[in-house]
């Protein structure tokens, strides 16, 4: 009736033990708020079942930063045991649960960290940046997001009921076939990644049509800001790369559920296909996640620097350049697997000629800031701090591009260290420059800047303490996952300074949480009342903060590619605004039902609860098509109604 799931799946150690109540006196405690406040009504009418992008980037966001929390506690984890398990001590950790903290540090990090701040920041900030209303699928946005929290519910009940995957976060086989890996600890990482990734998917196909056929009258590609461009080139690849992804994931779990040999070594199977897929996913993956970065990086230093961009054009063809490279690179991740010299040549070469691009960004950012009137706000430290720790890690990346120096510290934490610095130093403070760049504008007040460089210094303090030692060690033969060494090593107190690195870290993120606590509480201190705060240039700064849910009363025409800083420089004063109906979509909670039947559906197969697989997959068929033969998805604001509510938002009379 059960499946596999019995009693015996309830059974954790003390650690797991103590993450389990957090969470859940975590949940009781909101659950409590929510019903002390009574709040649950509002919750469901205006955030859950919400078709506004902008709500749908906030729910996104919140889930990443509530992940970032659980990610960052397992890097805790995963230091003290390494700086504690040498010689004759075991640590605080089984190499089991060492192996599976590893596996959902990685997961966490790269599914639900970054790609829910990515597209958490897309939602909030590209339908303002290109003048539209909305987004070109509203429905399928929602369901999108809820995917994405179905696959985060996935990860985190693994700790509840079973085991996550102790097989890396990438789970090559044949670690992660059923030889080696017979709980279902690997089939909660695949169901959790395939239904999320479906997810982003979406996405990617509603982003891509949103940019192509949604932009403002004049708004022509060359005229369209840079983090527009930034994310229609990492939307192709998300479609171009995810199904790749889809594909790799069910043919792993069909080798596990029901015996095929797709990646096994024997029946002719190959193992060594599997990892072809999943970097050819993977190394894609990794840009997806860093150009939206480099183009909040664009939009803040030619904002902080009171200047137009330099080199545009150029900047335009190095984000297509590297779209195009990335999909060329992937195996210099396997370079010690046999491919040949010829083959490793060939990738060595590309991986060395896709740091060009990436440098031409970087001069040209460093080129706009050249003369300019520089204001260091919070926004602008995390650029300059990210181009520190992105050089380093991309010269890093470089020296590991040459085969014969990839043959030395491959599996090592010097790889470590250097992915760290991409995706941290890259991806998590493009990010966090990005939400405390346009924070005024979705909430209509700013975050508190004191306590914002607080956490900056701590940040890129902590992550350079914890970071830096990692190269060392990897130059001394530490590899990855290595849970227990000998002392003659000498390795323990670089372990131990990594450890108080992630403790400044956490420092920081200590800060951060003050720092939403003090700017809530403080608000009506730092209230944006002009919805310019930052004197910006792009259209998302024209309209009142917080943003309507409508973004533009009137629809903007764009001769410029940095309209609203022109308007200003040019004193133009706005035109009395000929207001006209207009059509939004009605909220829905079927996206939620969607993505409830798709975690029960992953849920089924992984404890394989057979006839429940179906009834699950019935449900999502029947929920789709009963949301399709719905002809009153849309309700429409008349002109009258919306110069009142435009009038309201500027604060004039009707």
């Amino acid at each position: 009736m059960l499946g596999k799931l019995g009693l015996d799946a309830f059974h954790h150690d003390i650690i797991v033990l103590g993450g389990v109540m957090t969470m859940l006196l975590a949940s009781l405690g909101i659950i409590a708020l929510l019903t002390y406040t009574k709040r649950w009504k509002w919750l469901y009418k205006n955030w859950l079942t919400s078709l506004d992008p902008k709500k749908i980037g906030v729910m996104y966001i919140i889930i990443g930063l509530v992940m970032l929390l659980r990610g960052v506690a397992d890097t805790l984890l995963l230091r003290a045991q390494q700086a504690t398990s040498v010689g004759d001590s075991t640590g605080i950790l089984t190499s089991d649960h060492f192996q599976q903290i590893f596996s959902a540090h990685g997961t966490i990090m790269i599914f639900f960290v970054a790609m829910g701040l990515m597209f958490g920041l897309i939602n909030l900030i590209v339908p303002l940046q290109i003048g539209a209303r909305d987004v070109a699928f509203p429905f399928l946005n929602s369901i999108s997001f809820w995917l994405f929290a179905a696959g985060m519910a996935l990860v985190n009940l693994s700790l509840i009921v079973g085991e996550f995957s102790a097989a890396g976060w990438l789970a090559y086989p044949p670690l992660s076939g059923l030889q080696y890996s017979p709980g279902v600890g690997v089939d909660y990482w695949i169901w959790s990644l395939q239904i999320a990734g479906v997810g982003s998917l979406l996405s990617g196909i509603n982003f891509f049509v949103t940019i192509l056929k949604m932009r403002a009258p004049g708004m022509t590609l060359m005229k369209m800001p840079m983090f527009v461009w930034s994310v229609l080139c990492s939307m192709i690849m998300v479609i171009f790369a995810f199904p790749i992804l889809t594909a790799t994931l069910a043919m792993l779990s069909l080798d596990r559920t029901i015996g095929t040999h797709f990646f096994t070594s024997d029946f002719g199977g190959n193992p060594m296909m599997y990892i072809n897929l999943i970097w050819a996913w993977g190394h894609p993956e990794v840009y997806i996640l860093v150009l939206p970065a480099f183009g909040i990086f664009s939009e803040i230093v030619a904002t902080f620097s009171r200047k137009r961009l330099f080199g545009y054009a150029s900047m335009v063809w190095a984000l297509g350049a590297i779209s195009f490279l990335s999909f060329i690179v992937w195996l210099h991740h396997f370079f010690t697997m046999g491919a040949g010299a010829d083959v490793n040549a060939f990738f060595g070469i590309m991986t060395g000629v896709i740091a060009i691009p990436t440098g031409v960004k970087i001069f040209n950012w460093l080129f706009t800031m050249f003369r300019g009137r520089i204001k260091f706000a919070t926004p602008m430290l995390w650029f300059l701090g990210f181009v520190v720790i992105f050089t380093i890690g991309g010269l890093a990346g470089v020296l590991m591009s040459v085969p014969a120096i990839d043959f030395q510290v491959h599996n090592s934490l010097f790889l470590v260290a250097h992915f760290h610095m991409m995706i941290v130093g890259g991806v998590l403070f493009g990010y966090f420059a990005g939400i405390t760049y346009w924070f005024p504008k979705i909430f209509g007040f700013a975050l508190n800047e004191r306590l914002g460089k607080y956490a900056f210094w701590s940040w890129i303090i902590g992550f350079t303490t914890a970071f830096t030692p990692l190269y060392i060690l990897g130059l001394m033969g530490a590899t990855r996952r290595l849970d227990h060494y000998d002392k003659s090593l000498g390795w323990q107190g670089l372990f131990a300074v990594a450890g108080v690195g992630v403790l400044i870290i956490l420092l920081g993120i200590g800060f951060q949480i003050l720092q939403f606590v003090v700017s809530i509480w403080q608000r009506n201190k730092n209230l944006d009342s002009t919805g310019d705060p930052w004197n910006g240039r792009t259209l998302e700064w024209s309209t009142v903060s917080p943003a309507p849910f409508y973004n533009f009363a009137v629809t903007p025409h764009v001769t410029d590619r940095d309209q609203f800083w022109a308007d200003k420089q040019a004193k133009t004063t706005a035109a009395k605004p000929h207001y006209e109906d207009i059509g939004m979509p009605k909220n829905t909670g079927m996206g939620i039902v969607i993505a409830g039947f798709a975690f029960i559906f992953g849920f089924a197969v992984i404890w394989h609860i057979i006839w429940l697989i179906p009834l699950a997959l019935f449900g999502i068929i029947a929920s789709v098509i009963i949301r399709s033969t719905d002809d009153e998805t849309e309700y429409t604001i008349t002109a009258a109604e919306l110069a009142k509510l435009d009038s309201a938002h500027k604060g004039q009379p009707a």
